[in-house]
Parts: C-alpha cells; sequence; structure tokens
C-alpha cells in the first residue's frame, strides 16, 4: 500500500488547513485510516483515526476542532483542521491499517509539514 498525502503547509494560529491522504496499490484491505503527528522533540501522537464503518478516535487534543472523514470508494481519508494554533505544528503522517486472508499490517506516509505562527 502506497500512501499519498497532501494538503500540509504555513498558517497563522486560528486558521484552517486541509490533509488528505488516498491508498493505492495493494491487495490489502483498508480496514483503518487516520492521521498521527510528531512535534519537535516529541514522540509521535495519534491525532484521528476513522474506520471502514465510520468509527472515529479523535485525540482529545484536537476534538471540537479537527474533523476526519473517509471515503471508501477510493480509500481516501481527509483531515479538517480549524482554529489552528501553535501545538498543532508538527509532521503529520498518514496511517492506514490493511488486512489480507486475516493478517494485518499497518503502513505510513512520508509525512506532510504543518506550521502554525502565532
Amino acid at each position: 500500500v502506497q500512501l499519498q498525502a497532501s494538503g500540509g503547509g504555513s498558517v497563522q494560529a486560528g486558521g484552517s488547513l486541509r490533509l488528505s491522504c488516498i491508498a493505492t496499490g495493494s491487495f490489502y484491505s483498508i480496514k483503518r485510516m487516520g492521521w498521527y503527528r510528531q512535534a519537535p522533540g516529541k514522540q509521535r501522537e495519534l491525532v484521528a483515526t476513522v474506520t471502514r464503518g465510520g468509527l472515529t478516535n479523535i485525540a482529545d487534543s484536537v476534538k471540537g476542532r479537527f474533523t476526519i472523514s473517509r471515503l471508501d470508494a477510493d480509500d481516501t481519508v481527509r483531515l479538517q483542521m480549524n482554529n489552528l494554533n501553535s501545538e498543532d505544528t508538527g509532521v503529520y503522517y498518514c496511517h492506514a491499517q490493511g488486512e489480507l486472508l486475516s493478517n494485518r499490517r499497518e503502513f505510513w506516509g512520508q509525512g506532510t509539514l504543518v506550521t502554525v505562527s502565532s
């Protein structure tokens, strides 16, 4: 599975960005997709994930500001980020959990940088 992300960039505090990620090129059935992020000097952390059935898991730090959605038809996930603040700065990684004949595997995109200036 290849994960291609787009939509990162720089924005002022209070602004918005939207990240997109599409999964292509595999026989794996994509069960869950989402985003993780890593701020400078910190560990990678969950931002939000969504299952094929639409169940979401969203970090408390972004609840009410970020919305995750998924288009199953083409294995695309989108993260709408509103009211951004400096704590949201980091590299955002697209993540997918795939399954093939009961074998599960995780896939990661290369990361896209989000910079929020105050």
